[in-house]
């Protein structure tokens, strides 16, 4: 589906909704666009060196296989 025509539904359909739906829907739309300003980003640097931390985790054997994991979720 292409934005002209997602915009096009869109125009469509939200003048059939009651004003009070309308605003629902436009509240959802800001709230997906939200940026938390609050929340510190890490470098790619930073975020490399957890990469390659994981990953010599991994070959250290320091590890849960996915089904350990799935098993131990279920308990909770």
């Amino acid at each position: 589906m292409t934005t002209d025509s997602i915009k096009k539904q869109v125009d469509q359909y939200l003048p059939l909704l009651p004003l009070k739906q309308q605003n629902l829907v436009l509240e959802m739309i800001k709230s997906l666009l939200h940026v938390d300003k609050d929340v510190k980003r890490i470098t790619r640097k930073e975020y490399n060196q957890e990469i390659d931390n994981a990953v010599l985790r991994m070959e250290e054997g320091n590890s849960v296989a996915h089904e350990d994991a799935l098993k131990e979720l279920s308990k909770w």
